[in-house]
């Protein structure tokens, strides 16, 4: 399959997150996936990491990046680079949806939460 149309992000079991996974495995893919987000002002992501390389490149809106102890600002593009294994939590500090795309290097995408344990997902990667 090579081109295909793309899903609107859809509410998430995450709080104020909507997701679409845009390509990954279920497309046919075996070393990348793309996801497509929407994140509501004050929404934030679990504290996670991955076992894969991961770019986010923020579309709109504002955000704040925690990656391994330290605190980065963002906005509208600008690219969030995320090497694998880092611990990190992002979250909308705006006043408007901040609208992201993101690039891993895995399909499926696996996540972990601080303590090692597997973070299921609410969705396909």
């Amino acid at each position: 399959m090579n081109v295909i149309a793309q899903a609107i992000p859809t509410p998430a079991d995450i709080p104020g997150v909507a997701h679409a996974t845009w390509a990954g495995q279920a497309q046919g893919l075996k070393q990348l996936s793309v996801w497509r987000q929407s994140m509501q002002p004050g929404a934030a992501t679990p504290a996670h990491s991955h076992d894969c390389d991961e770019v986010v490149l923020c579309l709109a809106g504002q955000g704040e990046l925690h990656i391994d102890g330290r605190v980065q600002h963002f906005g509208a593009n600008q690219t969030l680079i995320l090497p694998r294994n880092s611990q990190l939590q992002i979250s909308n500090t705006g006043a408007l949806p901040m609208e992201t795309l993101g690039v891993f290097g895995a399909t499926p995408v696996n996540t972990f939460l601080p303590d090692g344990e597997v973070l299921p997902l609410p969705w396909s990667s």
